[in-house]
């Protein structure tokens, strides 16, 4: 199984320990997302010292307060490491509004133009701003690959399907009992681009929820969703590290 999506820097216990801890449940890859410059580094740097980890370099919305030419030239840098399998998270995050919102979109735009030129696709977070988000993704990543992480946009699934070149991957709140409509999202996600990921320390699955993730419970959250598909662990499985594989270009 593979991690798509999560913050070893965030969570508890060394990269050593939690490496070990995933591919002894089973992990056999995982990608640690960044959300600043500094963040970014530190993932790059995980990245090089444990063969199944790679990383993603990117300025979260809610760190996008000034972004710079500086920033983007500095980002640019970063995702050209080999090491780098994807740009962002980026997004738009009008939930907590943490940055101006003109500084996200400025943020966005930029992190789609860079991970057009290095080639890599784009992680996306979206929280309270999927119109925007899609009008973004819509005028500005036609040839970009796209990973929706955390997919949340359960009202405009059929605009999000009509892209092909756009992945869709599930955390651990897919497993809890009122998401029902999210459950119903995934099952319409073909195979070849459903992810799974933890978002890890956050979004813990249902049979850990309220204890903090790590990147070995996204088994948890893949046999879950195996099960909804009606399909064994086995095949979800060599179908998820396929979409995978397809996306980041292992």
């Amino acid at each position: 199984m593979v991690d798509s999506h999560t913050h070893l820097s965030s969570c508890e216990g060394s990269d050593d320990e939690l490496v070990a801890a995933a591919l002894e449940a089973g992990v056999t890859r995982l990608v640690t997302i960044g959300t600043d410059i500094e963040n970014s580094e530190a993932a790059l740097a995980a990245a090089e010292r444990f063969p199944q980890v790679y990383a993603a370099v990117g300025i979260h919305p809610n760190s996008a307060t000034g972004f710079s030419d500086a920033d983007f030239v500095a980002l640019e840098q970063l995702a050209r490491h080999p090491r780098c399998v994807a740009v962002g998270e980026t997004g738009l995050d009008y939930y907590r509004d943490h940055a101006p919102r003109e500084d996200q979109i400025n943020a966005f735009r930029a992190q789609i133009e860079i991970a057009r030129e290095v080639g890599k696709p784009v992680v996306i977070h979206t929280r309270e701003a999927d119109a925007d988000t899609l009008r973004i993704l819509e005028h500005h990543a036609a040839s970009v690959k796209v990973i929706l992480h955390c997919f949340s946009m359960t009202t405009r699934v059929d605009e999000c399907l009509a892209h092909p070149n756009w992945w869709f991957s599930f955390a651990g709140n897919v497993t809890y009992p009122k998401n029902e409509a999210l459950r119903e999202a995934m099952l319409r996600v073909p195979a070849g681009r459903l992810l799974v990921e933890t978002d890890a320390p956050y979004l813990s699955p249902q049979p850990l929820r309220g204890k903090p993730n790590v990147p070995a419970n996204v088994v948890h959250t893949a046999q879950a969703l195996a099960l909804e598909r009606r399909v064994s662990y086995h095949d979800f499985n060599l179908e998820v590290e396929a979409a995978s594989a397809a996306v980041f270009g292992w």
